[in-house]
């Protein structure tokens, strides 16, 4: 922001900018004003004088120079914060493009999973059957052994 303040000090010189606006900043002064009301020192009634006190000596035509400067300049800020806004709502999108793909992966992995377990709980049981046939074997190869002695 300083960068763009100094080229558009640069490229105003045909415009007349007082001292203490060099330094204007819609955000500063915007976060000011918020202060001041969280403070509560602000009055009732604000004056809504834009051009500093120093503005009312000079004449109408340096005014009017003045205020298109500082709209100039505010216009600037705008333009800045509406591409900030674009950039973050891009940024948006893609965290939602991804939090959508993500949660797909999520939904594919799970029935992975569900598949797998079903199939454990299949290979257990047959396992457990076999297991059970193989004891009756034994106890029948037991059984025959002592006929056979």
């Amino acid at each position: 922001s300083s960068k763009i303040r100094n080229t558009e000090i640069q490229s105003a010189d045909d415009v007349a900018v007082l001292e203490d606006c060099r330094d204007f900043s819609l955000a500063k002064t915007i976060s000011r004003i918020e202060e001041k009301l969280e403070k509560g020192d602000l009055p009732d009634c604000l004056d809504d004088d834009i051009i500093p006190s120093v503005g009312n000596e000079i004449g109408a035509e340096a005014q009017i120079r003045f205020l298109k400067a500082k709209l100039r300049v505010m216009q600037e800020e705008l333009d800045s914060v509406v591409c900030e806004c674009r950039k973050k709502d891009d940024e948006n999108q893609n965290l939602k493009s991804r939090l959508k793909d993500t949660e797909e992966e999520n939904t594919r992995l799970q029935r992975t999973i569900n598949m797998q377990q079903s199939q454990t709980e299949k290979y257990k049981m047959l396992s457990q059957e076999a297991n059970k046939k193989s004891e009756g074997l034994q106890q029948e190869v037991k059984a025959l052994e002592k006929v056979l002695q």
